[in-house]
């Protein structure tokens, strides 16, 4: 996969799964107030935000110093252990898994063609979805929750959110939202991991940087950007869709229309700059993180065998 020449010996499953697993946590603690900011601009204009109308959201960092000034610099960080449950549970299986899945549709031949890593990409992330949507529900109902005098909270911890949820709306409710995730992320790890390559393969090729931290720069980045474009609509659904309380929607399919008829067209690209912001800063540290997890436990394993 990304980030191995040739001569080296491919890592075993068990480093990959770990080391995207760690990685992604390490992006997401960096990321985590773009990401926020992204969730709470998302969510404006939703009836459900009518006790709070008088406090507007305007742009990714004006959203992020509202958020400060009324609610104090934490809750840039709401959700937060709910997010790194997803991404052990998330980035481990949609990125550790890739090459395998990959190398399973193809045969195990090189230089693969765009289609089957586009489908192997859309496998991984659909299983990934479906073993850490509840996280997911948990992360965006915290990123939503707003920590203001006089507005209640729906939620005081994560382990009490997954027991209210549960009993509140049942597994149904923890799975809320399964679908348009499914969606959103098969396309955002396909769209992820298949841009970066061909970004990277294609300066490597011309020769414009060598196989070292800016060429994995420029690629990170750019998959960031084509794969935002492309997930920004799909995303703010899940997101409405997800923080909603039962009965707002009918299904996602409702929620996009709703979002359609009363807010247009416009309302599917809320939330696009710190979501491009996110992406883009969190494919850069991911992707330079797991390249150097990946070696160095490779390092310690090459070690551990040698010396047993």
């Amino acid at each position: 996969m990304v980030g191995l020449k040739p001569s080296d010996v491919p890592p075993p499953l068990g480093v990959k799964m770990a080391s995207a697993g760690a990685a992604a946590c390490i992006a997401d603690i960096v990321t985590f107030p773009l990401d926020t900011a992204k969730v709470r601009l998302q969510i404006q204009g939703e009836k459900a935000m009518e006790a709070t109308k008088n406090i507007r959201y305007r742009g990714v960092f004006g959203t992020i110093s509202t958020m400060i000034r009324t609610e104090g610099p934490r809750s840039l960080y709401n959700g937060l252990v709910a997010g790194l449950q997803r991404q052990l549970c998330f980035a481990s299986i949609r990125i550790g898994l890739y090459d395998n899945v990959r190398d399973f549709y193809t045969g195990g031949k090189e230089n693969p063609g765009v289609l089957l890593r586009i489908l192997a990409g859309c496998t991984t992330g659909a299983m990934a979805v479906s073993f850490a949507q509840p996280t997911d529900v948990v992360k965006v109902r915290f990123q939503a929750q707003m920590n203001l005098d006089g507005v209640a909270r729906r939620y005081n911890g994560t382990m009490q959110a997954y027991k209210l949820i549960f009993q509140n709306e049942g597994l149904r409710g923890l799975w809320k939202g399964t679908l348009p995730n499914i969606t959103r992320n098969a396309l955002v790890n396909c769209t992820e991991l298949v841009t970066y390559d061909l970004i990277k393969e294609a300066i490597l090729r011309h020769k414009l940087m060598s196989d070292n931290l800016p060429c994995h720069f420029v690629s990170a980045f750019g998959a960031g950007f084509v794969t935002t474009v492309i997930a920004s609509p799909v995303d703010v659904v899940k997101t409405r869709y997800m923080n909603s309380p039962p009965g707002q929607y009918k299904s996602a399919i409702n929620c996009a229309w709703t979002m359609m008829t009363k807010e247009g067209p416009t309302a599917f690209y809320k939330g696009f700059v710190p979501s491009f912001l996110r992406l883009g800063s969190w494919n850069v540290v991911m992707f330079v993180s797991f390249e150097q997890i990946k070696r160095a436990m490779m390092v310690t394993k090459k070690r551990f065998d040698t010396n047993n």
